[in-house]
């Protein structure tokens, strides 16, 4: 396999699948299944056999993804192994990628630049989730087993990198609705909104995701009847989570989704005829990984996704004005607002499509493989739209790990490999005993009788950080409507806990 290669992306497959439980078990999908089906469209699309493929790496699915994970249907302990041999494929590379929704862009990227290296010459890359069907078994007393293995060789790159710090764990930050819901409220303050004011550029923003779910066959979720008013109004149907979320801002995980891409040498695919109105190639790649939240120098925005981001422009020569779709990772909306501020996009003005999916609250947010769809139905797309540039923006942890892809079908002079990660250089430092300071930002978490928790991010009068918990007497101030960002608290200290109120 010579060195310098181009890379190019020539097969792209998706799959939805609606099974619910309530007929019993027949045609319940798993997580190898929903993986085998993508695989399939791709390989047809591409028009090649399985045999083609050296290399195959799959996305970490959900129960693989967080340590003591039980496996209630069976535990599959070798799903790139069930995956090639079920596709007929015999790769002799096989890769179980780490934790986070960066990585079917990071795989891309990775893939792409292996190829240019002369290390491989056909990957295919696949993921799955198949959430909905666990709980839908579980709930309906259905069995459904998932037990599988194969002695297939792979390279399993395990949990990744620990995401949450011991005082934001002893604090009581552990769920990403709650990391998110701090970055959310920071923009609030900086935009001097209100909790409600909030809600209503959120809903505004993600009526337009859920208006493009409603009209892609893929999507797992009937969102046509969720308009701004609706996504902005505390109900039954869309509950409050941690403020000023409600259900559907957020990424919804109970889906039965597939996707996958194969990407292959220029050198290759014209050996096996593949057409040219096939192929998509990547112009431009940029990485970046951010530290623990409460460590992060800015909270009003993202430098993973501004360094990830500007640095695939850079590579591919454009700029954000020249590219003519996104599918900007939409998790919770202060990801794509953050994006949307790299980028220079005011969502009332823009008439580009910032996402080719519907976004995760609405089309279905597959755990770790959700930037599948956005890679495949960007493909798909700029088939469509010959010579336009796409971006797909891949999102891990909380705003923590970055992947940036720039595509189109238009073929590159040269092909630049994807720089490594970048890291930040500056750090907040956290003070363990404050005595008291200034809220920086905040959140309220809700159980199922109503509001359960506050938490805030302060700042001491010397700008070191601190993280504590409401106590009883300031929960009612964080319930108001108007922000507490800027008010003073007074903080006790016990136990690596810090208990606040107003002071």
């Amino acid at each position: 396999m010579p060195k310098g290669a181009m890379p190019v992306l020539v097969g792209v497959g998706q799959v939805t699948d609606h099974w619910d439980g309530t007929e019993g078990p027949e045609g319940a999908p798993s997580p190898n299944s929903l993986c085998v089906d993508a695989s399939k469209l791709a390989l047809a699309d591409a028009g090649i056999d399985a045999s083609e493929i050296d290399t195959l790496a799959v996305v970490r699915i959900f129960e693989d993804s967080v340590p003591g994970d039980r496996h209630p249907h069976g535990h599959n302990t070798n799903l790139p192994g069930t995956i090639a041999r079920d596709i007929g494929a015999k790769p002799s590379r096989a890769i179980y990628a780490a934790v986070g929704g960066q990585s079917p862009q990071q795989l891309a990227n990775e893939m792409a630049a292996r190829i240019h290296a002369g290390e491989i010459e056909c990957a295919l890359v696949t993921g799955s989730e198949a959430n909905k069907a666990s709980k839908a078994a579980r709930k309906h007393g259905v069995e459904i087993d998932w037990t599988d293995s194969d002695d297939l060789p792979i390279e399993d790159r395990g949990m990744g990198e620990m995401l949450l710090s011991r005082p934001e764990i002893k604090h009581g930050i552990i769920a990403p609705a709650y990391f998110y819901a701090l970055f959310e409220n920071a923009m609030a303050a900086r935009d001097g909104q209100t909790r409600s004011q909030r809600r209503a550029e959120m809903s505004d923003l993600f009526a337009k995701f859920a208006a493009f779910a409603a009209a892609n066959p893929y999507s797992q979720f009937d969102t046509s009847s969720f308009d701004a008013a609706f996504l902005a109004t505390p109900s039954k149907a869309n509950y409050p989570f941690a403020d000023p979320f409600l259900k559907w801002h957020i990424a919804q995980d109970a889906v039965n989704q597939s996707g996958a891409f194969i990407i292959m040498s220029e050198d290759k695919a014209d050996a096996l005829g593949i057409a040219a109105d096939k192929r998509v190639y990547l112009h431009g790649s940029g990485e970046a990984a951010d530290d623990f939240i409460s460590e992060r120098p800015v909270l009003d925005g993202s430098w993973a996704m501004q360094t990830a981001i500007e640095r695939a422009l850079a590579q591919a020569g454009t700029n954000a004005d020249e590219i003519a779709a996104f599918d900007l990772y939409s998790c919770f909306p202060c990801a794509v607002f953050s994006s949307m501020a790299v980028l220079g996009i005011d969502h009332k003005t823009n008439t580009r499509p910032l996402t080719l999916t519907g976004g995760l609250p609405f089309f279905g947010g597959p755990g770790n493989n959700y930037s599948m769809h956005g890679i495949v139905s960007m493909a798909e797309w700029l088939r469509e739209h010959a010579g336009k540039r796409g971006l797909v923006l891949a999102n891990g942890g909380w705003m923590t790990k970055e992947a940036v892809g720039i595509w189109s079908t238009t073929r590159p002079k040269a092909f630049t490999p994807v720089e490594p990660m970048a890291k930040p250089m500056d750090k907040v430092e956290l003070v363990t005993d404050p005595g008291g300071g200034t809220v920086e930002t905040y959140t309220v978490t809700y159980g199922k009788d109503g509001p359960m928790s506050g938490i805030i991010f302060g700042r001491t009068d010397t700008g070191g950080r601190f993280i504590a918990a409401a106590a009883p007497e300031a929960m009612p101030r964080l319930l108001e409507d108007e922000s507490p960002v800027g008010l003073k608290v007074s903080v006790i200290s016990a136990d690596e806990r810090n208990t606040f109120v107003f002071a």
